[in-house]
């Protein structure tokens, strides 16, 4: 067994511990007054809070130097999300169970976003008495993040309200501190936006966190044509959400939700493009590519309409294995019209696909599905009257896209304000027709006759983005 399979099941144990309360409600017992039991169910309840964040502060001091928090110009630590990818990327294809494809039709079928029952609440000790916002103003861990709040007289009303049951991630005094100090302070509207992206309307205890790989927040960003969400993946780090804002402490329970404390200010997303530019390391080929055909300063311009939208991207090493002489033929002069064609087939445009949730703002069909541990769709791209094929598989905490019957979606869920980046193992080819049959291209090195073949009915045919 490869040490790289080890690897990604070393942070199940901080996944298992966090999701019980007792444990962060009797680990605090050392050093600390029992409270008393004559007390009233007030300060009970406003223990719970007070008692699950000290252990997060303790922890957060202790880690100091040693936690990975490299702020780029967006504020979003986009590294991260390459480096917590999640556990199937560390798995051989074939060690992984057979899932049924299918190939590309006429009419893709259209899924709308799954929607959950309400999950009843795990058990706790007392009931709770206090609204979600009422326990973070009165914690002495939230102090930074209650005064945020305060500065937004709609949101408390909406955190006090019992309208819905809310999902917090709160950030302690201690991830605020984290934030650079130099620079002038956000203006009140990206403030507001940032409070929105700690906050779903959906409740999500902590046993629901794990089991999603998507949580929709209050954000709703105008080039996405949906909330703006969350990712969470369990890394080599522990539970996290965004891949880089650790989740401390969990399942402290409100009149109206749930609150959980991460160790990081969780910052909106930036656009698709903004993210491949700040990711030379995966995709400097790629941002090449778009630079020489001119697709890079489209797809980073508001002057297109568009409302959401997946780019498989492929990496540098997807490039790679398309061999040295097809490289070199599509980034000549004589390739860029092919190179562009290629491009347009990674990109879907009104269609956002996440490992489990897809929101189709074409205006097409509006045919729903509640079951996304099994699903198969097909996007159109921006290359006319190509569509990519797309099946998905769960199992248990695994998931695995494969885009037509081959390239598997190594890196999942890039959330954007404009979309979401899947990464391709593979560059992604149209197939060829011979009679009745489409001809996928299966990873064997390319020759250039056989690209040029794929791509030549297309490149006059792509129409502008």
């Amino acid at each position: 067994m490869k040490i790289t399979q080890i690897l990604p099941l070393l942070p199940l144990t901080s996944a298992f511990v966090i999701t019980e309360t007792d444990i962060f409600q009797n680990i605090e017992k050392t050093g600390r007054e029992i409270v008393d039991q004559t007390q009233g169910v007030f300060e009970k309840t406003q223990h719970v809070l007070d008692d699950a964040f000290a252990k997060a502060v303790e922890s957060v001091k202790e880690a100091g130097d040693k936690a990975y928090h490299k702020v780029h110009e967006t504020g979003c630590d986009v590294e991260s999300w390459l480096e917590g990818s999640s556990f199937e990327e560390f798995m051989d294809d074939s060690e992984k169970p057979d899932h049924p494809h299918h190939p590309p039709h006429d009419k893709p079928p259209h899924h709308g976003p799954p929607h959950h029952g309400r999950p009843h609440h795990p058990p706790h000790h007392e009931k709770p008495n206090q609204t979600v916002y009422e326990l973070i103003s009165k914690s002495k861990y939230t102090t930074k993040l209650a005064k945020l709040i305060d500065e937004f007289p709609d949101l408390i009303d909406k955190l006090n309200s019992t309208k819905s049951n809310y999902t917090v991630f709160a950030p302690t005094d201690e991830a605020f501190e984290r934030i650079p100090k130099h620079g002038k302070k956000p203006s009140k509207e990206f403030l507001e936006k940032v409070l929105l992206y700690h906050i779903s309307d959906d409740f999500y205890p902590a046993g629901r966190v794990l089991h999603s790989y998507t949580i929709p927040t209050l954000l709703e960003p105008e080039n996405l044509g949906h909330k703006q969400r969350l990712t969470v993946r369990v890394t080599l780090k522990g539970p996290t959400i965004n891949f880089y804002s650790k989740l401390v402490a969990v399942n402290i329970f409100g009149t109206n939700g749930v609150i959980h404390g991460v160790d990081h200010v969780i910052v909106p997303p930036p656009q698709v493009a903004t993210i491949i530019d700040l990711l030379p390391g995966e995709f400097s080929t790629l941002e090449l590519a778009l630079g020489k055909t001119d697709l890079f300063d489209k797809i980073n311009s508001t002057d297109y309409p568009h409302k959401g939208g997946t780019f498989f991207a492929p990496s540098n090493f997807a490039f790679k294995k398309l061999g040295p002489r097809a490289n070199a033929f599509l980034f000549s002069q004589y390739g860029l019209k092919y190179l562009k064609a290629l491009l347009e087939y990674h990109i879907v445009v009104d269609q956002t696909l996440y490992s489990d949730a897809f929101f189709d703002q074409s205006g097409d069909d509006d045919e729903k599905t509640d079951d996304y541990r099994h699903f198969h769709v097909d996007l159109p791209t921006v290359l006319k009257d190509k569509y990519l094929s797309v099946d998905s598989a769960r199992y248990g905490p695994f998931v695995e896209i494969r885009i037509n019957a081959f390239s598997r979606v190594t890196i999942h869920d890039g959330v954007a304000s404009d979309g979401v980046i899947q990464v391709v193992s593979d560059v992604l080819i149209p197939p060829k027709t011979e009679g009745a049959k489409q001809m996928y291209w299966t990873g064997d090195e390319l020759s250039v006759e056989d690209l040029k073949e794929r791509l030549a009915p297309l490149v006059d045919e792509s129409p502008e983005l």
